[in-house]
């Protein structure tokens, strides 16, 4: 973790350099203090421009005014041009690079020409004035072209950061609202379980009234079925009122690889969805173009409805990105893994399909969708490339350790 220090606001970097700036604008002037004209009053003027550089980027403008009225007090002094006048220099740069208009950066340009030319005249040599007013002219304006390309490049760099802060801004906006959209469609699905639920409890409650006093065996089982149904119907409308009142941090935008979408058959919006419908959605996949192999291991065990709701929807969302991204023709495997603590869900292409003639959409949120759905059950989801080639998308859904025995008692 890099850690940025400051003084007074601004970065320890800069304030070293100006530092170091201005103390070598101080020694030009002091260098000159026994031999150069106007003696310790010039070195004090070369003393305050120093002092005015020292705020150059924060009050660029500013400083250029200070220091053009000391350059114009040294003129007026009749002194000629010092060692000391980088400062002039120094503060055009800054000008032209920090201000915030390039107006300001125009008219220290200007100014800067007018001393080019009082300087030159009070400049004493063999040359001709117009040959020093042009030496001078050439140097300054090169400072000038150097600091307006600085500042190009440097906004440039700025308008880049702004741009890819706001498609952050953007891309984290969508994630949030697709883990939105798929919380109300979890919450939507485990609603239709419970309302299923209730309507069982109903049926086998009503079922051992009338067979209470005829069949007092049957109706011992149909309120067993009541009990267990309640109890699980409790344990989804827990995980539901846990879905609706969770909030949750955006997922990460998938990386490069496959993203989720809609399967290639949808759903009707209220059909109880079970594990027995798996072979019908394979062969879904299969007259889509898939070479899809569907395998079995322990032995099964009875599962929630709300789970077995996940495991169709991860198993519809990984053969959907097969599809996309692998392409027609590519082999997927497909595993079903029943434990005694868990259901292991593994789907598994081999990445050799023929590719799609249009590239699939990027930032899909299949796999934040299969988060979420596993994130309910507090299992795991993995998802990433192979060595081998293909995508691999493994879920681990824990059980209940002894499912339907929970004893709820009334106080």
């Amino acid at each position: 973790m890099t850690v940025n220090r400051t003084i007074l606001g601004r970065p320890v970097r800069s304030v070293a350099f100006d530092v170091l700036v201005a103390a070598c604008v101080a020694l030009l002037g002091l260098a000159g203090l026994a031999n150069q004209p106007g003696g310790w009053r010039a070195s004090l003027v070369g003393a305050a421009m120093a002092v005015a550089v020292l705020f150059r980027r924060a009050h660029p403008s500013a400083v250029a005014a200070v220091v053009a009225a000391l350059a114009l007090v040294q003129v007026a002094a009749g002194w000629g041009p010092l060692a000391f006048d980088v400062a002039v220099l120094i503060a055009l740069y800054s000008t032209v690079k920090y201000a915030e208009r390039l107006r300001d950066g125009v008219l220290a340009g200007i100014a800067a020409a007018v001393g080019v030319l009082l300087a030159a005249v009070q400049t004493q040599g063999v040359v001709a004035w117009w040959a020093t007013a042009l030496y001078y002219g050439l140097v300054t304006g090169a400072v000038w072209l150097v600091a307006l390309n600085v500042r190009t490049r440097r906004f440039y760099v700025l308008s880049l950061e702004e741009r890819a802060a706001t498609l952050e801004r953007e891309r984290e906006a969508e994630a949030r609202a697709a883990v939105a959209g798929e919380r109300t469609r979890i919450a939507r699905e485990l609603h239709d379980v419970v309302a299923h639920s209730m309507a069982v409890m109903i049926v086998q409650a009503d079922g051992a009234r009338f067979m209470l006093d005829r069949e007092p065996e049957t109706a011992r089982q149909a309120m067993k079925v009541v009990g267990d149904t309640g109890r699980q119907a409790l344990e989804e409308m827990r995980r539901l009122v846990g879905v609706l009142r969770e909030p949750s941090e955006p997922e990460p935008a998938p990386g490069p690889g496959p993203a989720g979408g809609a399967g290639v058959a949808a759903d009707p919006e209220h059909r109880r969805i079970a594990l027995a419908e798996l072979p019908a959605l394979l062969d879904r996949f299969r007259a889509a173009g898939l070479r899809a192999r569907h395998t079995v291991t322990g032995p099964p065990a009875p599962l929630p409805p709300g789970l077995e709701l996940t495991i169709y929807r991860v198993v519809q969302e990984g053969l959907t990105n097969a599809l996309k991204h692998a392409g027609v023709g590519a082999g997927v495997e497909v595993t079903l893994a029943h434990g005694d603590d868990a259901v292991l869900v593994r789907v598994v292409d081999d990445g050799h399909g023929r590719p799609p003639v249009s590239p699939a959409p990027s930032g899909g949120h299949g796999l934040v969708g299969m988060r979420e759905r596993v994130g309910v059950y507090d299992g795991s989801l993995t998802a990433g490339p192979r060595p081998a080639g293909g995508w691999q998308v493994e879920a681990r859904l824990p059980l209940a350790s002894t499912p339907g025995t929970t004893e709820v008692t009334a106080a």
